[in-house]
């Protein structure tokens, strides 16, 4: 996520993936309610959602958006969605297989590691070769 030309502050993606993820996990928490009838209604998913969905508007009016972060967002909003689905699946077996979606969480996290950069050699192993 390299973005030369602007000044991007990196807690500032850190705060916005971070909200992506939990938006996700929340709003998977809410599908699971709906749809699976062992899962039982909880206020706190709706509250947390609503709040992280808010702070992920109030992050985007603050502060620039670098080029890669959007689509990152998206991953990680999978990845929680994903995650918790796979949670889900495996406190309630009845509901499903959770290894669909334990694949999908893995290759999402190896996608968003490299596009991150923790794949990469650092800058000094990259000038000393």
């Amino acid at each position: 996520m390299s973005n030369n030309e602007n000044p991007i502050n990196r807690g500032s993606e850190r705060k916005t993936l971070a909200l992506a993820l939990v938006a996700g996990m929340c709003g998977d928490a809410l599908l699971s309610w709906m749809t699976i009838s062992e899962v039982s209604f909880s206020i706190f998913p709706l509250i947390a959602l609503v709040l992280s969905v808010q702070a992920l508007y109030q992050e985007y009016l603050r502060n620039p958006v670098s080029e890669d972060l959007p689509l990152v967002g998206l991953a990680c909003f999978f990845v929680g969605a994903f995650g918790h689905s796979a949670f889900i699946k495996a406190q309630y077996p009845d509901a499903g297989s959770n290894f669909f979606s334990v694949i999908i969480v893995f290759v999402l996290m190896l996608w968003i590691g490299k596009k991150l950069g923790f794949f990469s050699q650092n800058e000094k192993e990259k000038a000393e070769q």
